[in-house]
């Protein structure tokens, strides 16, 4: 459970609590409303996953990065990453010209370094054994966009082999849940790179809107936005106002939801109703949580 070093700001590491000190002191006990579906959610992404080590792009879904860490046995092959680059930045152009402005050749150099240090790297994808699992909110796939033609551009670079890597990468969107109708909007029909893909590379998990919105748009995060125009710049520290108390406070109740019995037992209840259960590799993970 892990983040890519010192390139990154900083956020606790909440598995082992060594880093809190007295910060939890005088904080309420958190309000945790959204508990039910972002475990439920959670459940849903590791079955889709495929197997593969998990990647959680940006802060919105730190909560499910805190719920996993804590119901994934450190110990175990699977691994989870936080990669908090953020690839919102200024526009050019107007109107139908208009597009975000391409990143810099040191932007560029600065998310490799981060993507390195969560192992992912040409060389590692195409000899790794488990794929990677990008996980993002999703609403139009503007992350899950630059974030694969970043790769796809450095993979060529280094002359790797994309029919291999290609098996490698996954990516789960996390997306607002409506009624499905044929006209439903699905954001990987409308991006061009998937299709790059295999056919169940890149999947959707549906959560309630209000939940949703509450990770993506209101929730006090641990970090700051880190946009590429502050890739460059020094790391800051932790934050240590009450309102950054207070979502510590959140995020440590829910590493110990996911490691205690009954939160454990949920994630394996949200497995056991997908169809991935069918593979030997999900039955194995739904009866480790079931035995804690």
């Amino acid at each position: 459970m892990s983040e890519p070093g010192n390139l990154v700001p900083f956020r606790w590491d909440l598995v082992s609590l060594d880093e809190l000190g007295s910060l939890l002191t005088g904080t309420s006990t958190p309000d945790l409303w959204f508990l039910d579906d972002l475990t439920a959610c959670a459940g849903k992404v590791l079955a889709r996953s495929g197997n593969g080590d998990l990647v959680f792009v940006g802060r919105s879904l730190d909560s499910m990065f805190d719920l996993l860490s804590g119901a994934v046995d450190s110990d175990s092959e699977r691994r989870l990453w936080r990669l908090p680059l953020s690839f919102q930045r200024t526009g050019v152009g107007a109107g139908r010209r208009w597009r975000r402005r391409a990143l810099t050749p040191a932007e560029r150099a600065r998310a490799r370094e981060i993507l390195t240090g969560v192992q992912v790297t040409p060389h590692n994808l195409a000899r790794r054994r488990r794929p990677v699992t990008f996980v993002d909110v999703v609403d139009g796939g503007n992350t899950f966009t630059d974030l694969f033609h970043l790769l796809r551009d450095w993979i060529d670079e280094q002359r790797e082999p994309w029919p291999v890597i290609r098996r490698k990468l996954r990516f789960v969107g996390v997306t607002v849940r409506h009624k499905t109708s044929p006209n439903t909007y699905r954001w990987q029909q409308e991006a061009a790179w998937t299709r790059q893909l295999p056919a169940q590379a890149v999947v959707n998990v549906s959560l309630d809107g209000t939940v949703w919105s509450y990770f993506g748009d209101y929730q006090t995060k641990l970090t700051r936005s880190w946009r590429p125009d502050r890739w460059l710049a020094e790391v800051d520290g932790p934050g240590r106002d009450e309102r950054t108390r207070q979502a510590l406070a959140e995020a440590a109740a829910l590493v110990a939801y996911g490691r205690s019995r009954s939160g454990r037992h949920a994630l394996a209840r949200a497995i056991g109703r997908e169809p991935a259960l069918a593979q030997s590799w999900l039955r194995t993970l739904v009866t480790d949580l079931n035995a804690g």
